[in-house]
C-alpha cells in the first residue's frame, strides 16, 4: 500500500496535481489514478459500480446533510406537510384534530368550572353556560360537536354566557383554518401529479447508432394513458465529473444535451411512443468519442419530461437516467406501432427491445469527416477505420 501510494503521488507531480490539491479531492478520486486529459476523470480501467446520481424511477439520491437553517422548512408549513411521507401525515393529521378538540374541550370545562356549573348543575334556576356539560368528558364531547358542526342536540350553550359565546366563534374560526389546511394538504397529496408519471414510460436502456448518415443517441418515451400530458416537452442533461484546464475538480458537472431545442422536435405530441433523438454533431458532448472511447467514459444522461395534466391542469414531470453502461453502441428501436382495422395498435411488450444494425465505431467527428472527404458506397460508409485497413488488405 505505501508503495502504490508513493507511485500515486509520482504520477501526480508529473501531470502537475499538488499534494494540496489532491487532498481536496474526494476519497475515491484520490485513491484512483488522475488522467492527463483535463477534460474528464479515469479511474480504473475495469469499471465498478457506481451511485446513479436519477434512478431509474425518477428518484434523485441526493440527501441534505447538515442544514443549519431548518426554520425555512417552518416558514413554508403547507410544503412540508405535503411532502412528507402517508404514515407520518396521516398521524399528523390525526394529531392535530385531537389536540385541537381536547384543548377547547379543555377551555369548556375551565369556564363550567370558574362558574361553578359543575357543583350547580342540578339546582333549580341555576342556568350553567353550556346545559348538560358536568364533567371533562362531556366538555370535549361538546368541543367535538362545535367544530365539527354535528349538534346533536342534548349541549347546548346560553345565551346568559358571554365568555362562551366568545370562545365559541373562536374556536369556529379556528376549526375553519385547521379544517382548510389539512383537508387541502391531503387533497393535494392525493392529487400530487408525480402519481400521474407512474403512467409515463421510459425504455431501459439508449443506443446509439446512425440516422441520415449522422450519428444519434436516442431513447424511447410512452404514455399509457389515453388521457394526454398537454404541451409535454423534454430536455437532458449529461452528468459527470469534469477536471478544468486550470485543475479545479467539478463534481457532477451538468451539461445540456440538445434533443430539439432549436428545432421544435422537444415539444412532444404523446399519443403514441415516440423515439427522441439527439444528434451528435460538434455541439454534443459526444462528439469525439468513439466506441473504445465510451468504453472507459463515466456519466449518467437525466432525462426530464414534464407537460400539464389534462385532466386537472397540473404540471407533471417525470425522470429517468442511462448510466454509460446502458448506452447501447450500434443498437435500434424494435418497432412498436402497427396499423389495425380503423385503429392503430401500440404493443408495449416490445417497448424495451432492440435490435443491432450496421453502426462504425468510430466517432461522430470521424465519420462527419469520412463522409466530406468523397462521395462513399453505403455499404463502406458504415465502416470504422479498423475495418476499412482489413477490407484493403483483402
Amino acid at each position: 500500500m505505501a508503495g502504490d501510494s508513493r507511485v500515486l503521488m509520482d504520477h501526480n507531480m508529473e501531470i502537475g496535481v499538488t499534494p494540496a490539491q489532491v487532498k481536496k479531492l474526494p476519497k475515491h478520486l484520490r485513491e484512483a489514478q488522475i488522467s492527463t486529459e483535463r477534460t474528464h476523470l479515469i479511474s480504473d480501467p475495469a469499471k465498478k459500480p457506481r451511485q446513479r446520481y436519477v434512478q431509474k424511477d425518477g428518484k434523485c439520491n441526493v440527501h441534505h446533510g447538515n442544514v443549519q437553517e431548518t426554520y425555512r422548512y417552518l416558514s413554508d408549513l403547507f410544503t412540508t406537510l405535503v411532502d412528507l411521507r402517508w404514515r407520518l401525515s396521516l398521524f399528523i393529521f390525526t394529531l392535530v384534530y385531537v389536540v385541537n378538540w381536547l384543548f377547547f374541550g379543555f377551555l369548556w370545562w375551565l369556564i363550567a368550572l370558574i362558574r361553578g356549573d359543575l357543583v350547580h348543575a342540578d339546582e333549580e334556576g341555576w342556568t350553567p353556560c353550556v346545559e348538560n356539560l358536568n364533567s371533562f368528558v362531556s366538555a370535549f364531547l361538546f368541543s367535538i360537536e362545535t367544530e365539527t358542526t354535528i349538534g346533536y342536540g342534548y349541549r347546548v350553550i346560553t345565551e346568559k354566557c358571554p365568555e362562551g359565546i366568545i370562545l365559541l366563534l373562536v374556536q369556529a374560526i379556528l376549526g375553519s383554518i385547521v379544517n382548510a389546511m389539512m383537508v387541502g394538504c391531503m387533497f393535494v397529496k392525493i392529487s400530487q401529479p408525480k402519481n400521474r408519471a407512474e403512467t409515463l414510460m421510459f425504455s431501459h436502456n439508449a443506443v446509439i447508432s446512425v440516422r441520415d448518415n449522422k450519428m444519434c443517441l436516442m431513447f424511447r418515451v410512452g404514455d399509457l394513458r389515453n388521457s394526454h400530458i398537454v404541451e409535454a416537452s423534454i430536455r437532458a442533461k449529461l452528468i459527470r465529473s469534469q477536471q478544468t484546464k486550470e485543475g479545479e475538480f467539478i463534481p457532477l458537472n451538468q451539461t445540456d444535451i440538445n434533443i430539439g431545442f432549436d428545432t421544435g422536435d422537444d415539444r412532444l405530441f404523446l399519443v403514441s411512443p415516440l423515439i427522441i433523438s439527439h444528434e451528435i454533431n460538434e455541439k454534443s458532448p459526444f462528439w469525439e468519442m468513439s466506441l473504445a472511447q465510451m468504453e472507459k467514459e463515466e456519466f449518467e444522461i437525466v432525462v426530464i419530461l414534464e407537460g400539464m395534466v389534462e385532466a386537472t391542469g397540473m404540471t407533471c414531470q417525470a425522470r429517468s437516467s442511462y448510466l454509460d453502461t446502458e448506452v447501447l453502441w450500434g443498437y435500434r428501436f424494435t418497432p412498436v406501432l402497427s396499423l389495425e382495422k380503423g385503429f392503430y395498435e401500440v404493443d408495449y411488450n416490445n417497448f424495451h427491445d432492440v435490435y443491432e444494425t450496421n453502426t462504425p465505431t468510430c466517432s461522430a467527428k470521424e465519420l462527419a469527416a469520412k463522409l466530406r472527404d468523397g462521395p462513399l458506397l453505403p455499404q463502406l460508409s458504415l465502416l470504422s477505420p479498423e475495418e476499412k485497413e482489413g477490407e484493403g488488405e483483402t
